[in-house]
């Protein structure tokens, strides 16, 4: 208690202090816990009155049982998948000698900037009845992509890359030089990546593993494509109460069922994820050993990762194909149609996609920083529970966020559906644990006597940040906000409830596309959005590298 009533005298003698945290506290439970409060009280207050009988309606339907069965299901076994393929990855780049590492670590990362609906479109295409690889070339009549193995395979491909870029940070973290020391001592190469590699990775691939598990929980975009009547998923279902039946109160208490295996999984994520970490550098080589994977094996992992690549690279070649076909799948004429209608009727979407993630990207990341700075360099009363909430977004399926910002922002005193203002509150909230944990990380890098010598020569906590602090922070920021950049130009979860005819989004066009049967304007739609995206990306680390030199280019390496 004393040191609470010390930290409280503290900030009451910094007023600049005192006010950015008490605005933070109150966005923070204006913009992220207000709407999920919604969500819960709709849920058992359906008809003003207190009642479990939406709930109730919701566990005793049979059809939404076996929904949220499967979506427990996908989520495991794309989890598990999912980061398996991203270790692969991620231990034959850091741990051999392969060749075309580049061209791998690319491929890799590429699936993040795919638009939904589309991939699975494109599988369709290749892997369907009358798909290009399994009628035309293999000869397959019956190959049954829908359902559960169709949408598996999708979900790997799309969330894999997450897992991926996890698990390089983590192993790249892990000095080869334990390895070799354990060989040294006359372990063989199997026990040394048993014994020594694997339990130290143990940490970061669970992380992965629960980051994709909540992210295949939170989309709806494959399985809206792929799963089928047979294998119905609860976020869809979510979505088709709000959207079809126009139920709110079912459709949040469907929202509910949604976020307590999310929760559960964050939590783990939080608490027992965050325990379980080594330490392990004191020195970094200046260069990797290699000596753990056998050439045999290398050839090995390097045929796997080159299977994979064919996948993807013949995933996008079919966008390509279905963006310039005049029928995509049936007529192959060559034809610029789809790109006309893009650039004429549909620009109004790319044009607001682009104002909406161009504003949104750099206040999530700058109120990031400053969450970020907070929490590792200050000292106030609520620390803990302001970063605790500020992350909550990021663990909340976007389903459960778009349902909660109709609920909550819909009536009166804040009004905000179909304005400008709920799809920018929406993005800067979504997305600002990206800027909190890229910040983190960047502060616990930074040495606090650094910032306490600005202080002893007299600069106030301000001049500090401003002068000192900040300009550590920059480069990683930059990284961080391009990953906050391309989630918003592909986000659908929860935008698809907050557009309106004034303010649309180029992933809602898509999918429009999708359900009217225009598959080449969808598939035009996502090359546009994928050069965007590249566009940004390149002019971000053209000025970092500018600006910064090798230092730039470094910290934009994914």
């Amino acid at each position: 208690m004393k040191e609470k009533i010390r930290e409280l005298r503290l900030m009451a003698k910094d007023p600049l202090l005192l006010t950015v945290v008490l605005v933070i506290f109150a966005s923070v439970i204006l913009f992220i816990l207000y709407p999920l409060f919604k969500v819960i009280i709709v849920s058992v207050f359906p008809d003003g009155a207190f009642s479990l009988s939406m709930l109730g309606k919701v566990v005793s339907s049979w059809h939404l049982r076996t929904a949220f069965l499967n979506s427990l299901l996908m989520g495991t076994l794309t989890a598990v998948l999912g980061s398996l393929v991203g270790f692969i990855f991620a231990f034959t780049i850091t741990r051999t000698n392969i060749p075309c590492k580049k061209f791998f670590n690319l491929i890799a990362i590429i699936p993040i900037i795919s638009p939904p609906f589309i991939g699975a479109l494109a599988i369709i295409m290749l892997f369907g009845n009358n798909g290009l690889i399994s009628s035309t070339i293999l000869g397959l009549t019956n190959t049954r992509i829908y359902g559960i193995r169709g949408l598996l395979f999708a979900q790997v491909i799309t969330f894999f890359p997450v897992a991926y870029i996890t698990l390089k940070g983590v192993l790249e973290s892990i000095s080869p030089t334990l390895e070799d020391a354990a060989m040294d001592l006359g372990g063989s190469r199997f026990k040394v990546f048993r014994k020594v590699t694997l339990p130290l990775a143990v940490p970061g691939i669970a992380s992965a593993m629960l980051i994709l598990f909540v992210e295949t929980l939170a989309d709806f975009g494959n399985p809206l494509i792929l799963a089928g009547s047979r294998f119905s998923i609860l976020s869809v279902q979510a979505y088709l109460e709000i959207t079809g039946m126009y139920n709110l109160s079912k459709g949040a208490a469907i929202a509910f069922i949604l976020l307590i295996p999310s929760m559960t999984a964050f939590l783990l994520q939080k608490y027992w994820v965050s325990k379980k970490q080594y330490i392990t550098i004191t020195g970094k080589p200046t260069t990797s050993s290699i000596k753990l994977v056998s050439p045999r094996v290398t050839w090995i992992l390097f045929a796997v990762l080159s299977l994979f690549a064919a996948v993807i690279i013949m995933i996008y070649l079919t966008i390509i194909w279905g963006a310039f076909a005049n029928t995509w799948g049936n007529d192959n004429t060559l034809t610029l149609r789809h790109f006309a209608y893009v650039f004429g009727v549909g620009f109004g979407a790319v044009t607001d996609t682009i104002i909406i993630a161009g504003l949104a990207t750099p206040i999530s990341g700058i109120l990031g920083m400053v969450i970020a700075f907070l929490v590792v360099r200050k000292k106030f009363p609520g620390k803990h529970a302001l970063e605790f909430s500020s992350m909550l977004s990021f663990a909340v399926p976007g389903t459960v966020i778009g349902i909660g910002y109709v609920l909550a922002f819909n009536s009166r005193p804040l009004v905000l559906t179909g304005t400008l203002a709920i799809l920018l509150i929406n993005f800067i909230f979504r997305y600002v644990p990206v800027g909190i944990q890229s910040g983190i990380a960047v502060l616990r890098q930074v040495d606090p006597s650094i910032e306490e010598a600005a202080i002893d020569l007299g600069a106030d906590s301000q001049t500090t940040f401003k002068k000192i602090t900040l300009p550590l922070m920059i480069p990683a920021f930059f990284s961080g906000l391009i990953y906050s950049f391309v989630r918003a130009m592909t986000a659908i979860s929860a935008a698809i409830f907050l557009v309106s005819s004034q303010w649309n989004l180029m992933t809602v066009q898509i999918m429009s596309q999708v359900n009217s049967g225009r598959l080449g304007a969808a598939a035009a739609f996502s090359l546009v959005l994928v050069m965007i995206i590249l566009l940004a990306i390149l002019l971000i680390r053209s000025l970092l590298t500018y600006k910064y030199g090798k230092l730039g280019g470094t910290f934009m390496k994914i």
